[in-house]
């Protein structure tokens, strides 16, 4: 009996067994797509890490290294401790830390509280909240320099429109920025007002993240507006509020801008001078480099001392 013989179409799909290539295939096209990808990301982050290194770590390592150095006539020489001293025996230290502990008490009973309670009345209208959040962030969008000689116009005492209005019911003038009780306070106003655009526009996207069906709850059980505030708002938005308050902190401690530009820095009876103040003093006026930065240093150390406290209670809180 004959092998079966096969036919032309059955013959045309056999193919000769092909030896084993040598090594996985190759991929060189994508290879070489991938590394020039990755490169191209690895430049960029390289620019981003070099920029932030001379413009955010140099400074830091630098002002360490001048806060235990001299400089005179163009000579450097390590003086230890003597710029700490220099510094706590000054008669402003203590004075500009207690104005910039009131200033930041001031700031946050105001700056805090006033962005997260028009944030929460803009959330609760129906119409306009668009016009509304152009409105209250616009202070932000104006110089600094700007707002503050707006303010400086409302706070003079001879045509200022704040006495106008207290004339026209009757109260006596003020004196705004010249009263030592009152310089602090105003420069207070004026900063919040400049600032709190911002905060109320985070406080409202937090806001409006939260579920309605927690407020449909409440109402249910019969919670009126401050009870809701206080059952639902707040707890749905403690991540965001405790994070504004350490920024709040930390920004509020570094006041220079409208103390300087309201008051001159100092203010009456240096009631307005602050510890940024002091330092721009130390530096510019006095021309004490090494005070400057022991200055600089030890506000450092309190507010990297804040931040490190803040992440510990976040972490016992997450717990």
């Amino acid at each position: 009996m004959s092998a079966p013989s096969l036919t032309p179409s059955k013959a045309a799909r056999v193919r000769p067994a092909q030896p084993p290539a040598d090594g996985p295939p190759r991929r060189g096209g994508s290879f070489g797509r991938s590394l020039k990808r990755n490169l191209t990301a690895h430049g960029f982050l390289i620019g981003a890490v070099l920029c932030f290194a001379f413009f955010s770590w140099y400074p830091m390592v630098r002002e360490f290294l001048l806060a235990f150095q001299k400089t005179d006539r163009g000579e450097v020489s390590w003086v230890g401790m003597d710029n700490l001293s220099t510094v706590f025996n000054d008669p402003a230290f203590w004075q500009a830390w207690r104005n910039t502990a009131l200033f930041t008490v001031l700031a946050l009973v105001l700056g805090f509280a006033v962005p997260f309670v028009v944030a929460i009345v803009i959330n609760e209208l129906r119409h306009g909240k668009g016009y509304l959040r152009l409105l209250v962030y616009l202070p932000v969008m104006l110089p600094p320099v700007a707002s503050v000689l707006l303010f400086k116009y409302l706070y003079d005492p001879g045509y200022g429109l704040l006495n106008e209005v207290l004339g026209f019911f009757g109260l006596p003038e003020q004196q705004w920025l010249q009263d030592p009780g009152l310089s602090m306070l105003s420069v207070v106003i004026a900063s919040t007002w400049m600032n709190m655009g911002g905060a109320a526009l985070i406080y409202l996207a937090a806001l409006q993240g939260i579920p309605g069906e927690l407020y449909e709850a409440a109402e249910l059980d019969g919670a009126g507006l401050l009870r809701k505030i206080w059952h639902v708002t707040i707890p749905q938005t403690r991540l965001i509020l405790s994070l504004m308050l350490l920024m709040q902190v930390i920004a509020t401690m570094q006041v220079f801008v409208e103390p300087f530009l309201l008051t001159g820095g100092a203010g009456p009876e240096g009631s307005t001078t602050t510890v940024v103040y002091l330092i721009y003093q130390y530096a510019f006026n006095f021309n004490n480099y090494g005070a400057a930065a022991a200055l600089g240093l030890l506000l450092l150390v309190l507010l990297a001392g804040v931040s490190a406290a803040y992440v510990k209670l976040s972490r016992v809180e997450d717990e």
